[in-house]
C-alpha cells in the first residue's frame, strides 16, 4: 500500500509497499521588500516569507525587522539579498577621501556588511543562496558559485548577478533573449536602459537604490521552479511498511 499523506490517496501494489511523505518547504527570503521571490515560491505551493527592515511593497507574508529575529525558525531554504551599498566594487571609489586619506567610516561600513554576509552564509539552514552584484564578497569571503544575467531568464536586460550557493544546484537558463539596450550618459559611461530609466524616475537616493536592486521576475521564477521542485523531491521519503 502506498500512502500519499499530502493528498490522502492510497494505491495498492502486489510487489512491495511504500509510503510517500512530501511536505511544503518553509522558505525565507531575507532582505526582500518587493515580494518578487517570495511570491514566486508561494505560487509554487511553498510556505514563503520575506523579511526586511522596510515594509513589503505588495501584500503578503512579510516580517518587518531584523532577519536575525527569524533565522532560527526552522527554514528549509533561505535566499538572501544583503544590501550591496558597501559591498559592490562600484563603490570602491568612496573608500578614500579626495585628499587620498582613508574614509574610515566607509571601511567600517564595509566590514559590517561583510560580517552580515557571513552571518547569512553560516545560518543554521540546510539550503542557502546569497545574491549580490559583483562585490568584495568574492575577494573577502569566497568566489561565487554562479554568475547569471536577466537575459538568460526571459528579461531583456543586463545586470550581473552573483550567487553563493549551499546545497543548491546552479540555476539553468530558462529563456535566452536579447541583452537589452544601453544608454550613454553625459559622463561617457554606458548603462543598461533599465538602470538609466530607474535613475531618471527616482526622486530620491532611497528610491534609486530600491529600483536598482530589484530582482527580475524571470530569475525569481527560476529560483522557485528549480530550487523549490528539486528540494521537494529531496524531501520525499520512501519507506517500506
Amino acid at each position: 500500500m502506498v500512502v500519499d499523506k499530502g493528498s490522502n490517496k492510497t494505491w495498492q501494489f502486489t510487489t512491495r509497499t511504500r509510503r510517500y511523505k512530501e511536505r511544503r518547504m518553509k522558505v525565507l527570503i531575507a532582505c526582500e521588500y518587493s515580494g518578487a521571490v517570495r511570491d514566486a515560491f508561494i505560487k509554487q505551493g511553498h510556505d514563503a516569507m520575506s523579511c526586511d527592515l522596510l515594509p513589503t511593497d505588495v501584500p503578503g507574508s512579510h516580517y518587518q525587522g531584523s532577519v536575525t529575529d527569524v533565522l532560527n525558525n526552522g527554514w528549509d531554504l533561505m535566499i538572501a539579498h544583503p544590501p550591496c551599498t558597501y559591498l559592490a566594487v562600484s563603490g570602491n571609489r568612496w573608500l578614500y577621501n579626495k585628499d587620498g586619506s582613508r574614509n574610515e567610516e566607509r571601511w567600517d561600513n564595509r566590514r559590517e556588511a561583510l560580517d552580515f554576509v557571513r552571518l547569512l552564509m553560516n545560518a543554521p539552514i540546510e539550503r542557502i543562496a546569497v545574491e549580490n552584484p559583483v562585490s568584495v564578497i568574492s575577494s573577502e569571503i569566497r568566489k561565487p558559485d554562479q554568475i547569471i544575467q536577466p537575459w538568460q531568464f526571459g528579461d531583456e536586460a543586463q545586470k550581473t548577478t552573483c550567487l553563493w550557493l549551499k546545497n543548491l544546484p546552479k540555476l539553468k537558463p530558462t529563456k535566452i533573449v536579447g541583452k537589452g539596450e544601453f544608454v550613454t550618459f553625459k559622463s561617457g559611461k554606458k548603462h543598461p536602459a533599465w538602470y538609466a530609466e530607474a535613475f531618471a524616475k527616482a526622486k530620491t537616493k532611497a528610491e534609486r537604490q530600491k529600483l536598482r536592486s530589484k530582482t527580475f521576475q524571470g530569475i525569481a521564477d527560476a529560483m522557485a521552479e528549480q530550487w523549490g521542485v528539486g528540494c521537494k523531491q529531496e524531501n520525499k521519503q520512501l519507506e517500506l511498511i
